[in-house]
Formats: C-alpha cells, sequence, structure tokens
C-alpha cells in the first residue's frame, strides 16, 4: 500500500506563485481534483478581521488559483466558498482578509452558502453512512442537512497552520467544520474530535476529490484560532489525505500528532494517516523535519477561551451548556463578539498586526492589491504601514456592526421571527 504523501516547500514573497503551483503538483493535486467537475476553493476565515496565521491568506488563494489556470482547468468550474458562523462576518472578512480581491481579479463566481443555496438532509447525502458516525447522530437526534451543491464536487481546503483552544491544532479536517454542519454546529463543541472525523468520512463520500492546501508562511501559537502569537515561518503544505498534512503540520508545530485526538482517530479507523513515520514527504524534506517548540493553545489562554472550556467541560458546563440549545444560546454569541472584537483585537491584536506588517510577509498584505507580480511571485512587497492600519474608532465601529450581525441574525432569533 502506498505512503499517503504531503509535500512541503519553503517559499518567499518572490516565488510564492510558482512555489504554490509546485507544491500541488508535488502533492498531485490533477490526480484527485477532477477537470470535468465544478472546483469549491474553501476559504477559511477564523476571524473577519486581518490577523496573521488566522485566515486562508490572499497569495494562497491567488496560488492556488493561477496554479489551476496554468493546469488547465476551467476558470468557469472553479469558485470561492465560504461559510457563516455566528460570530464571524463572512462578508466583511472576505474584504479584510482581501480575498475577495482575489476572486474578483479571476472572475471567479463566489458563493456564500448560507445565502440562496439549497441544503439537504444528511441521510439523503450519504444513505446508511449516517449510521457511521461517532457522534453526529447523538447530537442532532432529528439530523441536520449539507449544502446541495457539494455533492459530485471537488472541494480544496485553504487553511492555515495554527494552534485552537478546542483541538490543539486546527488545519484540513477543521476546516471542512463550517461548510458541512448547519448554524447550530456548536452543539458538537464537547464532541469536537469525533465531529471532525465524522466530517472527513462524509466528504469522502460526496465530494468528486478532495484536497488541502495549507499556508504557514504565518503560524500561530497559543489560544487559536483567533488571539494568537502569530510566527513568519515560510512554508506552504499540500495533500490529499487530510489527515496526513494535519499530522505532518502538527509535528511542525512541535506537537505528537497521535496525541492529537481527532488525528489518533482518523488514524485508527483508516481515514487516513496520522503517524509521521508513514507519511510520505515530498519536496523540501528539511522544512517538514523543522520543530518549532510551540507552546500550544493551553498555556495562555484568553478569558473567552478558558470560559468556553468552562462551558463545555469544566464546572460550568451544568449550569450553562443547556442554554446554548435554546432560544438563551445568543448570549454566547454576543459575549464572543464583546470580547473578541471590542475588548481584545483594539487592546491586544491591532499592536501584533502592526508588528507583523514590517516584515516581508506583512508589507505583502498590506500593499497587495497595488503591487505588480510576475509569474513566480512578488519581487517588490512596498513599504510597510507607518501606521496601524485600523484605527481604534474604527475597529469599534466595525465591531459594533458585527455585534449587530450576530444578534440579528442568530438562528435562535431567526426562528423566532419565522414562528411570529
Amino acid at each position: 500500500m502506498a505512503k499517503s504523501k504531503v509535500a512541503v516547500l519553503t517559499t518567499t514573497p518572490a516565488t510564492v506563485r510558482s512555489d504554490y503551483h509546485e507544491l500541488m503538483n508535488l502533492a498531485g493535486y490533477q490526480d484527485v481534483i477532477d477537470k470535468t467537475a465544478d472546483t469549491a476553493l474553501k476559504i477559511n476565515i477564523s476571524w473577519h478581521f486581518f490577523y496573521p496565521s488566522s485566515s486562508t491568506t490572499p497569495w494562497q488563494l491567488d496560488g492556488v488559483i493561477k496554479g489551476m489556470l496554468d493546469d488547465g482547468y476551467d476558470p468557469n468550474l472553479i469558485h470561492g466558498c465560504h461559510n457563516r458562523t455566528v460570530v464571524i462576518d463572512a462578508h466583511l472578512g472576505e474584504k479584510e482578509n482581501k480575498q475577495l480581491n482575489v476572486v474578483e481579479h479571476y472572475g471567479l463566481r463566489n458563493v456564500h452558502l448560507y445565502e440562496d443555496e439549497e441544503w439537504i438532509p444528511i441521510r439523503e447525502a450519504v444513505g446508511d453512512l449516517a449510521d457511521k458516525f461517532l457522534v453526529l447522530g447523538d447530537v442532532y437526534p432529528k439530523g441536520f442537512s449539507i449544502p446541495k451543491r457539494f455533492i459530485g464536487e471537488n472541494i480544496i481546503h485553504l487553511p492555515t497552520t495554527k494552534t485552537h483552544v478546542f483541538t490543539t491544532t486546527t488545519g484540513a479536517m477543521k476546516n471542512a467544520f463550517g461548510g458541512l454542519l448547519n448554524e447550530h454546529r456548536h452543539w458538537t463543541h464537547p464532541v469536537i474530535h469525533e465531529t471532525l472525523v465524522d466530517l472527513l468520512m462524509i466528504q469522502k463520500k460526496i465530494h468528486k476529490g478532495v484536497f488541502a492546501v495549507m499556508d504557514g508562511t504565518f503560524a500561530g501559537d497559543g489560544p487559536g484560532p483567533r488571539c494568537m502569537d502569530p510566527h513568519v515561518k515560510n512554508v506552504i503544505l499540500a495533500s490529499s489525505d487530510q489527515t496526513a498534512i494535519d499530522a505532518v503540520a502538527a509535528k511542525m508545530m512541535g506537537f505528537d500528532p497521535l496525541d492529537i485526538r481527532f488525528i489518533r482517530l482518523s488514524h485508527d479507523l483508516g481515514l487516513g494517516c496520522g503517524d509521521p513515520q508513514d507519511i510520505e514527504i515530498v519536496g523540501d524534506k528539511e522544512a517538514a523535519n523543522q520543530n518549532w517548540r510551540f507552546a500550544g493553545p493551553m498555556q495562555e489562554m484568553t478569558f473567552a477561551s478558558k470560559m468556553q472550556h468552562q462551558i463545555y467541560w469544566g464546572r460550568l458546563k451544568k449550569p450553562l451548556e443547556w442554554s446554548l440549545k435554546t432560544w438563551l444560546a445568543p448570549w454566547s454569541y454576543l459575549a464572543s463578539v464583546a470580547y473578541h472584537d471590542l475588548y481584545w483585537y483594539p487592546r491586544n491584536g491591532n499592536r501584533r498586526v502592526h508588528e507583523v506588517l514590517q516584515s516581508d510577509w506583512g508589507r505583502l498584505f498590506h500593499n497587495w492589491e497595488n503591487l505588480a507580480p510576475t509569474d513566480d511571485g512578488f519581487p517588490e512587497v512596498g513599504d510597510p504601514p507607518t501606521a496601524m492600519i485600523r484605527s481604534t474608532k474604527d475597529l469599534l465601529k466595525l465591531g459594533m456592526r458585527v455585534f449587530g450581525t450576530a444578534a440579528k441574525e442568530a438562528p435562535e432569533v431567526r426562528a423566532h421571527l419565522r414562528n411570529r
């Protein structure tokens, strides 16, 4: 049996476009992504504000699209793909993270799964596979729905390399979370590892091909996927094995992949390879053998992440968790927005962003719309910003907008209004 393959390359802004093209072909994406089927580029937005390592980078999205077009893929069969969460504004995020610039530059469709898209019952989509789920049958005893358009589509996940307060690390497998589950996906948090395995089963059933391209030009350590300590690491990864790419990324961050429950479960069930000894590294093997010695998400948790842990696994579970499955649930969404968008980012995140924007990758992001790339990449990345790219006043204004949207668009609120 052939080993699972993960491609790893070291990159620079000057070569990032050609590096992504080489990376994808090293990982054999053309053997997986059918040129005759529609392909969803599953963009990751872990924060609507730009925060290094949190969300799909514009050069990651650009490199994947350009590589596919250079290899003869039909642009009419490629689209950007976004989900929505109760605390993340995807429309704001695709602008603030400059992903929309890329999609529009190539003239691709831009699909938001919660807008004018049909969702179908899970049993209609996967049949008897639903009987094999580890936890989703228990979490959603009445069933749940998934996007109809996913049936028969290719999907290319575009995660970043970072830690996560629920799953230690997050990557390709977690990137399916928002797109495949409805707005009550937070119900799965107490069994998040098993949920990710169930979602991988679904993907293998419904998609024509599944592939992942991970950006590690920035990598995030600490209480991710938002309030992290960003590091410049200059690496990119790709694989058709979602478990293997997450395992290699976890190992590079300094963790034993098989100690991470979702990787271990997927490995033991034969859904992918989570043991680095059985994964073939192609490309820059020295880069893949790095150990960044990340501290992980539990060392310096934020107040919000501590409370989340208490609600899902600790002393607040009994008094509070039940409310998250009732009309009272919006309290938790609004608390998250208030903490992250109205407090943490203006107080801490904005300064960290400014510091990182002094780096080559930061300058590339800051000047993205005004640069002239070559086929290889961006030989000039422009000057760094001299001041914060967002003022505190501007951030608070945007944060209040997100707060209002979270209150208005909460599924419990919309269900109440429909019932009226």
